[in-house]
């Protein structure tokens, strides 16, 4: 049977399954924004159905409309169970696409920017993004997370992760500051999982359902699995990823009412032995 809790940085219990806010405000960072009370029903009904971990940033938006603000608006007050994760790192551009990066500087403010914005005293879990686009890069990123770990011993952070980095990065993170969880892109590519299930540390994919350009999973295999269990391929895919390890946190993201409920029905997908192998060849 699969876990459905795990408990970050040995204190705050959540469900394995939770929510990514990054669609919530636009389908892509170059827009158009989406109506935004949609974006209010959609995190109202996520806590509804146990959702209690929502991943977003303050980049996550288009004009007048952001995700932090959406969270704010829907869940303010918010329940004590309620874990919100941050990312700070990326700057975006002229056109919404983050394309640049914040020095150790730049992320104190960044840091506050995220507390006002979601109404908070304290932020929960706050990673630092770092790289680009595409896999993590090869810059130390000590001089940064020095930056959070300060934030942290303030108390404006209670848990501290990193984004995109390899095992290099992450063991220089480890030497500053305890690193509570590990959010890199879902590729197939979890070299960094036996290291975070040894540590106790939550590992986050993120885009768990390929973030519009495929996922890891051959689709044709995705497909057969999921007639064979009556369940749609997004289904499959989340259970396939919450079947990897009792580490992994998945946080798919929509935009839509239909969609998040199909999401979070994942939840109660059993897959077999059999249909595990068959998705991973």
């Amino acid at each position: 049977m699969t876990i459905k809790t795990f408990t970050l940085g040995g204190e705050l219990t959540i469900n394995r399954l939770g929510f990514g806010a990054m669609r919530l405000a636009m389908g892509t960072f170059a827009g158009p924004p989406r109506d935004p009370d949609t974006g209010v029903a959609v995190l109202r009904r996520a806590v509804e159905l146990g959702v209690n971990h929502i991943d977003t940033a303050g980049f996550y938006g288009r004009d007048a409309v952001w995700a932090n603000e959406l969270i704010r608006t829907a869940l303010a007050p918010y329940r004590d169970d309620l874990v919100i994760a941050t990312k700070v790192g990326p700057l975006p551009g002229p056109n919404g696409v983050p394309i640049g990066q914040a020095t150790a500087d730049q992320l104190r403010g960044l840091v506050e920017t995220d507390l006002r914005s979601l109404g908070l005293d304290r932020l929960d879990l706050v990673y630092l993004r770092v790289g680009g686009t595409t896999g993590p890069g090869e810059e130390s990123i000590a001089e940064r997370f020095a930056v959070l770990a300060e934030l942290r011993a303030e108390g404006l952070i209670r848990n501290l992760g990193v984004s995109n980095v390899d095992a290099v990065q992450l063991a220089q993170a480890r030497r500053i500051a305890p690193v509570t969880a590990v959010q890199n892109r879902h590729t197939g590519d979890t070299g960094l999982l036996p290291e975070c299930e040894e540590a106790g540390i939550a590992y986050v994919p993120y885009f768990p359902l390929g973030g519009g350009v495929g996922g890891p999973l051959d689709a044709e295999r995705l497909g057969e699995v999921a007639a064979r269990l009556g369940a749609t391929t997004a289904q499959v895919a989340i259970a396939s990823l919450l079947a990897k390890s009792p580490s992994v946190l998945a946080i798919p993201g929509t935009g839509s009412l239909d969609h998040l409920e199909e999401n979070l029905t994942a939840n109660d997908l059993r897959l077999r032995d059999e249909d595990v192998a068959a998705l991973r060849g």
